[in-house]
């Protein structure tokens, strides 16, 4: 069973920056694909950003330039650089992780960007 867990979350003005790493509980290899999510309150879960198993990096428009997501494989960590954050980045971040032929989350990690 594969367990991620986020940090890295927490209140920020607005135009800051935070960064979430996500790493399993336990190393493991032949993930291949992981990426970042987020929920805002009354909002459906959406993708921030994602690495696909060709390594391809996919961004949703409103963090373009904003966000950058990296990823360490040797230790199936990836990574969300957060700049000029904004109040509507408010969310609950999840991670992702698609192994074993199935999507894997963490239990989510909170940012609040203040006005």
């Amino acid at each position: 069973q594969l367990q991620l867990v986020e940090s890295g979350g927490g209140l920020v003005q607005a135009g800051g920056s935070l960064r979430l790493p996500c790493a399993p509980t336990t190393t493991i290899l032949g993930i291949s694909a992981m990426g970042w999510y987020r929920q805002a309150p009354g909002e459906q879960r959406e993708l921030v950003a994602s690495f696909s198993s060709d390594h391809s990096i996919t961004y949703t428009d409103s963090v373009q330039g904003r966000f950058t997501i990296s990823r360490d494989i040797v230790n199936s960590t990836v990574y969300l650089q957060m700049n000029s954050l904004k109040p509507e980045d408010t969310a609950v971040y999840y991670c992702n992780a698609y192994y074993d032929g199935m999507d894997h989350w963490g239990s989510g990690t909170l940012v609040t960007v203040s006005a």
